[in-house]
């Protein structure tokens, strides 16, 4: 069984919705949260392999989460995918700087993705 787990962090509903769909149907183990607060509080509770995040949201974006869990050290081998609407080369380059493992922008294919989710995972985690 996969044991991977996933934490999809995005506002918007219909992304969750068809996320949470996919990776499931994919045979991770999902969480959600629909906010950067949420987000920081499911990363304190459990270790994911990957995090799906989204950059813009309400209260905590997701370049602070995403430099959150690069800076703990029992987090290291989470692997961070940025999903973006904000696709200008600065966004790209700033979601790599607070240390990203993929940067995404949407609309994005969900075959790519998958495929890019089973390449990290499969990954070999540099230590």
């Amino acid at each position: 069984m996969n044991t991977t787990r996933v934490l999809i962090v995005d506002d918007e509903p219909n992304i969750v919705m068809s996320l949470e769909f996919l990776m499931r149907k994919n045979g991770y183990q999902v969480s959600i949260a629909r906010n950067g607060t949420e987000a920081l509080e499911a990363v304190e509770q459990t270790a994911f392999d990957v995090i799906l995040l989204d950059v813009m949201m309400p209260d905590v974006d997701g370049y602070q989460v995403c430099r959150h869990v690069k800076t703990r050290p029992e987090r290291q081998t989470t692997k961070v995918i940025f999903l973006s609407a904000k696709s200008k080369e600065a966004d790209i380059q700033k979601g790599y700087d607070v240390g990203a493992d993929l940067y995404i922008p949407k609309p994005f294919s969900t075959r790519q993705l998958m495929e890019k989710v089973r390449e990290l995972v499969a990954a070999p985690t540099a230590s």
